[in-house]
């Protein structure tokens, strides 16, 4: 196996074809893992060829940062850490309702998340959420204020609307998009992948595998920890889990053609959409990362592709992906 790489846009940052999502490691989705263990494994990741690292100062809060910049520090040279900022944390790590993208907050998020990281720079720093109280223009300086000063070397939006980025990458360029995207959530084909493919923006895609789902290894009987992000998901109540089976029988039957995992060809599919798409599917699990980045060697076909498409557009995947409150959050 080995794994390619790809530029994000037009930046000139380049990455592994597949990204490792760290987030779940210690928070999101159920108890935190060993901490021991997930360095083990970020590292092996180092190890498979994996260059992009993803966290952010909500994780935890400040604990996933911490956990990321301890693995990567003996190969720090060799990777490309993300994280985000946009979220109101107080001292005491309590998040405060809604966000936060005021200058004088940007610059105190990226001096923590820098010792937290045990880095000089920020390689790619992500706004997480859209704050309306705040122009993105503002946003999109500060950070530029940021890059010119070498903390950080580049700018990312998360689950940004169209005419947001747009407004942004006149401030400052646009680096990378975080968003959903997966044949679970196609939302992004809209207008967003048409906006990135113009502007020169790399698409990093998160819950690539549908939050797990998409892998086949979560049926309508699956319980959730309460602290399991999952739990409070419309789109995984019993019932959308028992409708949205379809969407896995139809990776299940080209897996099976192609001698591959679900989650390997749903990991394919998204590679082949677009050159500058990369995918961060998170684990716990040092043979799950093996398979995930197996998804490299996975050919899907012209005809592969354009049977999946049509019969994916006969599926409607049944509830929606936030609550309310989350969805609010939500750039358009």
């Amino acid at each position: 196996m080995s794994i390619t790489t790809r530029e994000l846009g037009r930046s000139g940052l380049e990455v592994s074809a597949l990204g490792l999502g760290c987030m779940g490691m210690s928070h999101g989705l159920g108890p935190a893992a060993d901490h021991d263990e997930m360095v083990a494994l970020i590292r092996g990741a180092v190890e498979q060829g994996v260059t992009l690292f993803d966290t952010a100062e909500v994780y935890g809060p400040w604990v996933n940062e911490e956990l990321v910049g301890e693995a990567l520090e003996p190969v720090r040279d060799q990777v490309v850490i993300a994280t985000k900022f946009g979220f109101d944390i107080a001292e005491d790590g309590t998040q405060r309702p809604g966000l936060s993208s005021r200058p004088e907050h940007i610059r105190a998020v990226a001096d923590a998340s820098l010792r937290r990281l045990r880095t000089d720079t920020i390689d790619l720093f992500y706004q997480h959420r859209v704050d309306p109280g705040v122009p993105i223009e503002e946003v999109a300086g500060t950070v530029k204020e940021l890059v010119e000063a070498g903390k950080v070397r580049h700018f990312g939006l998360s689950e940004a609307g169209a005419q947001t980025i747009r407004r942004a990458h006149a401030v400052q360029p646009v680096t990378a998009l975080q968003s959903e995207y997966s044949l679970f959530w196609r939302e992004p084909e809209e207008s967003v992948l048409p906006t990135l493919e113009e502007l020169g923006i790399g698409f990093v895609t998160f819950s690539p595998l549908g939050r797990g789902f998409l892998t086949g290894a979560i049926d309508q009987d699956t319980t959730f920890a309460s602290n399991d992000i999952r739990a409070n998901l419309p789109r995984f109540t019993a019932e959308a889990r028992a409708a949205n089976q379809a969407v896995v029988d139809l990776l299940g039957g080209i897996a099976e053609a192609k001698g591959a995992t679900r989650g390997q060809v749903a990991l394919a599919w998204l590679l082949a959409q677009r050159p500058f798409i990369v995918p961060i599917p998170g684990t716990t699990k040092a043979h799950r990362l093996t398979e995930n980045l197996g998804a490299v060697d996975v050919e899907l076909t012209a005809d592969d592709l354009r049977e999946m498409d049509a019969a994916a557009r006969q599926i409607q995947v049944v509830g929606e992906r936030y609550p309310e409150a989350m969805a609010q959050m939500i750039d358009r």
